[in-house]
């Protein structure tokens, strides 16, 4: 019944150490499928060389476990809110990749510095507000998606496809799974690039608005011309 978002979530995970965004078993991708409210995600703590499609957890829409033997990722209620929230997403991933979580571990926002950047941003890569000791306190996976929507109450989630959470890391996202593992290595290259622009130009602005327009918008815009017709 789960074969596909089982083999989605089960793909998007074994490529996140191929991709260099994963230590030990830091990190964890989940896919969704909104017709049965329900999506799979990664167990939790299990070696990235021990996954396989059929332990991939289905969880639902209230955070119940559906199917599976396994204790699904930890990070589960943040994926669950992050698709209650988004309801363009199709897939989440989280990493702790080294270069994007060091602008989150300090709560800097990414710069847009220049076209790789636009060419998936349409503006700087967000970072959250701190949690408060509370937040941390309680429900604490949950209340991580809740300060990452609030950070998106005017932002358009498919323009800004990641967010630095403070303190901790990067989640991305995408209409697919797939696709928000792409973002995610994008962020980690992005975010090297933009460290070592800092380092050459310590006062170094973001991209001029034409050259952000022009690459962001003819890959996402409505008269987008890159890549071919899907």
């Amino acid at each position: 019944m789960y074969k596909e978002i089982r083999r989605e979530a089960y793909e998007a995970n074994i490529a996140l150490p191929k991709q260099g965004l994963i230590n030990l078993t830091f990190g964890n991708a989940s896919a969704v499928d909104r017709d049965k409210a329900v999506f799979a995600i990664k167990p939790s703590g299990v070696d990235y060389a021990d996954l396989t499609p059929g332990n991939m957890v289905i969880v639902d829409f209230e955070g119940n476990i559906v199917e599976g033997n396994l204790r699904p990722s930890s990070d589960t209620p943040t994926h669950r809110r992050l698709f209650l929230a988004f309801e363009e997403i199709g897939g989440v991933v989280h990493t702790h990749s080294t270069r994007a979580t060091a602008f989150a571990q300090a709560g800097r926002a990414i710069p847009n510095f220049g076209t790789t950047h636009a060419d998936y941003f349409y503006g700087e890569i967000p970072v959250t507000r701190k949690m408060t000791p509370e937040e941390i306190a309680s429900a604490y996976e949950w209340e991580t998606g809740n300060v990452i929507v609030e950070r998106f109450k005017d932002l358009n989630p498919l323009d800004f496809p990641a967010v630095l959470v403070n303190r901790h890391a990067p989640f991305t996202w995408g209409k697919t799974v797939a696709k928000a593992v792409e973002v995610a290595v994008a962020v980690e290259c992005i975010a090297d690039m933009a460290l070592s622009s800092l380092q050459l130009e310590p006062g170094l602005k973001p991209i001029e608005q034409e050259l952000l327009d022009k690459h962001f918008l003819r890959k996402h815009g409505a008269t987008a011309y890159y890549g071919q017709p899907e």
